[in-house]
Order: structure tokens, then C-alpha cells, then sequence
């Protein structure tokens, strides 16, 4: 509670200078107004609007954020879908989308488990991501992600479409509403590959856990000791555990709602067209740019703002 009303306190404070901004623009607008040299103070008085308003949308975006588990860390797992080697790098382009968008919020990364792929790129990638609301801003990017290029492993230069599975996954504490029963549970362990040094490498250090009643599979190597990576991967799992009793809750509140849901491969959230005309589209909420380098480099605000925009919008039409 304490923590929590830490948190609150520094929320207001920065809603009140928001307010002290504002008063002060409006204050100096007024003055320049019946000033004869106004003209000269433009330029300011719109690079500070534009400073307001940016700051303004980022704090109202926070408000958004008032689902259980939003103030969490996020885990996010990708996946590289049909499609070799092009679908591996595909996989790990979003994943360094993801850790630029963490590092430009001031985020920590840390890589959990990895499966690289035979010629390039990742066949799967988990990695956490902690911060406030991190879970929060990250849960609208849950789902099939398309891209579209001409292929750099294809000596004929023709166009791919290749995709990719995100999962993202609350970190929840211990104590959480998800029970777990040791008896539910195999538990393999195996040497880790890759990176680490000699004892990740010479010793059964990496855990692979499976949950029996939902088939559940989460695997983790980066730790130095088994005991460590036993930790991160019982992390994971009440993680993929507390999503899929919300995910459940999502399917069974839209059939009462009468609408068709279909959670399938195909089923993608966003395309990535590189060529022949270049743009990123999210198919749910219409948000869309003409420049796909700045989102791949992280640049995923405006479609994380208009995800939880609609989202509010459903459930106020609900």
C-alpha cells in the first residue's frame, strides 16, 4: 500500500505541473496577443503547445490503463510462423522492435529462453520486459503479425509474406489468483545452448516445464543454475496461465455479446508492407503509417494508443 501510494502521489504531481503548464501557455498567449511583436513569440508558444499536447496524450493514455495485471511486466514470447529461414528473421526483427520501444520507455530487457534459427534469424525468442504498465501498453500487440518484402535470402528478389506469433504474458507474483499444482507439472532438464560460458554449457542447467491439464510448454536457459532458471520458467508459466483464464474471459464475454471470435494462425493483427508501397496497418483499429522503418525501430506508440482507444470504446458500447 505503501508503494502504491508513491505511485499515486507522483501521478498527481505530474498532473499538477501538467496544469501549471497549461495555465503558463495560456497566461503568455493572452500576452502576446495584445502584443504588436506577437509574431516573434509564435514559434515558442506553438513548439510548447506541441510539448503540452504530446505530454497531455501520453498521461491521458495512462488512464486507459485499468485492467488487471496493466500496472505488471510484460513477458513476450515470439514465435517464427511457416516459412524457414524468412519467417525466422521476421521473429527477430519484432523482437528488436520490442526491446527499442522498451529501451525508448526506460524499460529493462532481459532475454529469458532462445531458439536461434538454422541460417539466421530466431525461431523463438522470451523476454521480459519490466516497468510500470508494461504488460499494459504491450498486451495490444498479442497476436499474428504479417510482413511483406522483397526477400533478402531469395537471389531472384521476389516478394514474401512472412509471419510470426506474439505472446504476451502478464509477470505475476507468487501469490497470484492462479493455482498451480506440483503434481500437474513435469519438469525435463537439459544442457543449454548458445551464449553463457562453460558452466551453462557443460552442466544440465536449462528447465523445460510442461502443465499437464492445459499442454502448456515454457523453457528457460539464460540463467546460470538450474534452481535460477527453474524460477524464470514457473514465472513464465503463471504468466501464460493468468492470460489464458483473461483470454477465456474475452471469448466467453463476446459470445454473450453474440460476436463471431476466431483466435486462429491466420488470424493477423498487423501487416508490415515493406514493398512494393510501404506501410504498417493495424487491421483492428484502422491506425496506420507510411513509415515502417520508424515502427521496426520501435516506434509503436500510436498503435498501442489506439488499440487501448478502442478497447475503451467496446466495452462502453457493451
Amino acid at each position: 500500500m505503501l508503494r502504491r501510494a508513491e505511485e499515486l502521489r507522483d501521478e498527481l504531481a505530474l498532473w499538477g505541473a501538467l496544469e501549471k503548464r497549461a495555465r503558463a501557455l495560456a497566461e503568455m498567449a493572452e500576452l502576446a496577443a495584445g502584443d504588436a511583436d506577437a509574431e516573434a513569440l509564435t514559434p515558442d508558444l506553438e513548439r510548447d503547445l506541441a510539448a503540452l499536447q504530446a505530454d497531455w496524450s501520453r498521461m491521458e493514455g495512462q488512464l486507459l490503463l485499468s485492467e488487471p495485471y496493466d500496472e505488471r511486466p510484460a513477458i513476450v514470447s515470439v514465435h517464427a510462423g511457416a516459412g524457414g529461414t524468412e519467417s525466422q528473421d521476421w521473429a527477430e526483427m519484432l523482437e528488436r522492435m520490442y526491446l527499442r520501444w522498451a529501451d525508448d520507455h526506460g524499460y529493462r530487457t532481459e532475454i529469458l529462453d532462445q531458439t536461434e534459427g538454422e541460417e539466421a534469424g530466431l525461431k523463438s525468442v522470451t523476454f521480459s520486459i519490466s516497468g510500470r504498465f508494461a504488460y499494459g501498453r504491450l498486451r495490444s500487440e498479442r497476436g499474428v503479425h504479417r510482413l511483406v518484402r522483397i526477400s533478402p535470402f531469395d537471389s531472384q528478389k521476389r516478394r514474401h509474406t512472412s509471419f510470426a506469433l506474439v505472446e504476451v504474458m502478464p509477470e505475476v507474483a507468487e501469490d497470484a489468483a492462479v493455482e498451480i499444482d506440483d503434481k500437474d507439472l513435469r519438469i525435463d532438464t537439459y544442457r543449454a545452448s548458445g551464449a553463457g560460458g562453460q558452466h551453462v554449457n557443460k552442466t544440465d542447467s536449462a528447465v523445460r516445464i510442461t502443465h499437464l491439464p492445459t499442454g502448456i510448454v515454457v523453457s528457460c536457459q539464460n540463467e546460470r543454475s538450474q534452481h535460477q532458471n527453474r524460477e524464470r520458467a514457473m514465472t513464465v508459466l503463471r504468466g501464460k496461465l493468468v492470460e489464458r483464464q483473461m483470454e477465456e474471459r474475452e471469448a466467453e464475454m463476446a459470445r454473450l455479446r453474440g460476436q463471431h471470435v476466431e483466435a486462429g494462425w491466420g488470424n493477423q493483427i498487423r501487416s508490415y508492407v515493406l514493398q512494393p508501397y510501404t506501410m504498417v496497418k493495424d487491421l483492428r483499429t484502422g491506425v496506420e503509417t507510411s513509415n515502417p522503418i520508424a515502427v521496426l525501430g520501435g516506434d509503436l506508440d500510436a498503435f498501442i494508443e489506439g488499440y487501448l482507444r478502442s478497447r475503451v470504446g467496446e466495452a462502453a458500447s457493451a
